[in-house]
């Protein structure tokens, strides 16, 4: 049979991709029918765990749903950690399987890039011969297997439940002939390294389009819409003049901090998210919050402001819709004075501002710092008439409308582009698909792409980005 090239259209390459010629029945309702040369077995046929200490020279590895295992940058990033002992870290050898106990109901699994030191919460697995780590990746992280990773893990509460090994060791998995794993693998990795290059192109493309809304916002509210009004010093520094109407206030003289609890817990539960805003949780997470006690959670209405005091540095306001209920660590401001709400809020994620929040958070280090009300309330901001502020809105709304709609198509494009490589994997890796007589074509000029990096999602910042990350 001739040799068919892997390319990037989706219709071409389910033109290219057919099923076996023949199936049988795997005997389990979530794989369905599998090759008939194919087999089933029990995970704990295929790995042995490692519990191997005493190796504190090797690095840090971490493992996380959006870059599987990686080395840890111990020194730069949010995450600069120290590691007060590292001698009951358990040694992962390079081909190792790791995952995390807790999140590989999330797919927070891979393989060990090089020889390193995994948290001792999580566990090791060592493959056998004739299994290769890379398929069983892929496996692993499908929907249908992290579904199954539900049933066999257990715990207190349902998203705090562990998958230990003994349980992870019972679980059965498709078992292809080791050189087809392989070929699995190699064809997966290389239409990932060619979507994840699609999906980069068209987030620089949202990014500039960003750029330039973020250009149009930050002009309205700095200087107003007539580009010949008369300007005036401010004494701020890192604002230095503005329209002469304008006033300088402080942000403590426009809202005041509001901390009415819900008593009840029945409130609808919001979260904020970099995307959205603020919405409903369900709306944006997984599995529902799972909170002991929803009782003292905060309660805010339409038209008050929300911001999450870890993530203020980073521009994480929003602003209610609806009647709801949020973490008793985000903080509820209620508009004081001549301001508008929505105006605020849109000044409050702009660049200059956000670099003034991010100077004034205080904590224990870099992504753990907050930004307490009273600091908040010190610093500066200009602000024009109510009337003007609606005019600005407005203005603003009118001059990114047509940027919005693009950023909103690509981002349609993107998730489409996401569902069908999703889709692909779990066809491939469950065999309803052949990939043996394909030809894998990349070349050798095409950079390596990191796939989790490009296919990164917007993730809820009260709790999934968490979620996302590596737990010690």
């Amino acid at each position: 049979m001739t040799a068919r090239a892997l390319t990037l259209a989706p219709s071409a390459e389910c033109g290219g991709l057919a099923p076996y010629a023949s199936y049988r029945d795997s005997g389990l309702p979530w794989l369905g029918a599998i090759p008939s040369h194919w087999d089933v077995r029990r995970n704990g046929r295929l790995f042995a765990e490692r519990v191997e200490t005493g190796f504190e020279d090797l690095p840090i590895l971490e493992v996380s749903l959006r870059t599987g295992v990686r080395v840890r940058d111990m020194e730069n990033g949010a995450r600069k950690q120290q590691m007060a002992d590292r001698s009951k870290y358990k040694r992962a050898a390079k081909g190792d399987i790791a995952y995390n106990m807790m999140r590989m109901w999330q797919g927070a699994v891979g393989v060990a890039p090089e020889d390193g030191l995994i948290s001792p919460a999580y566990v090791v697995a060592r493959p056998f011969p004739g299994v290769d780590p890379r398929y069983f990746t892929y496996l692993f992280r499908t929907s249908a297997y992290t579904r199954e990773v539900n049933k066999f893990s257990r715990g207190i509460v349902s998203d705090r439940n562990r998958l230990y090994w003994d349980e992870f060791k019972q679980m059965p998995s498709a078992f292809p002939p080791t050189g087809e794993q392989a070929r699995i693998a190699e064809y997966l990795d290389a239409h990932g390294r060619r979507t994840a290059r699609l999906i980069r192109n068209k987030r620089r493309l949202i990014g500039l389009l960003n750029e330039q809304r973020q250009a149009i916002i930050n002009r309205a509210v700095t200087r107003g819409l007539n580009p010949a009004a008369p300007m005036k010093p401010t004494g701020i520094d890192w604002m230095p003049e503005v329209p002469v109407h304008w006033e300088v206030k402080r942000i403590k003289n426009v809202v005041r901090e509001k901390d009415t609890r819900s008593g009840t817990g029945q409130h609808e539960l919001l979260s904020l998210t970099r995307k959205h805003g603020l919405v409903r949780h369900s709306d944006v997470a997984s599995r529902p919050a799972s909170a002991a006690d929803f009782t003292n959670y905060k309660v805010c209405l339409p038209g008050e402001i929300v911001m999450n005091r870890m993530q203020a540095w980073s521009g994480m306001f929003g602003l209610a819709s609806e009647e709801g209920m949020v973490s008793p660590d985000y903080a509820v401001f209620v508009p004081t004075g001549d301001c508008d709400a929505e105006y605020l809020a849109t000044l409050f994620k702009t660049p200059i501002f956000v670099q003034q929040f991010a100077i004034r958070s205080q904590g224990i280090g870099d992504g753990f710092n907050r930004l307490y009300t009273p600091t908040m309330g010190g610093i500066s901001i200009v602000a024009p008439g109510i009337i003007e502020q609606r005019q600005i809105l407005e203005h603003i709304e009118d001059e990114t409308h047509e940027l919005s709609q693009l950023q909103i198509r690509l981002e349609s494009e993107t998730a489409l582009i996401r569902e069908y490589r999703e889709r692909l994997i779990a066809d491939v890796v469950t065999g309803k698909l052949d990939v043996r007589h394909i030809e894998i074509v990349a070349p050798a000029d095409e950079p390596a792409i990191d796939e989790d990096d490009a296919l990164d999602e917007d993730l809820d910042a009260e709790g999934t980005d968490e979620l996302a990350e590596d737990e010690d």
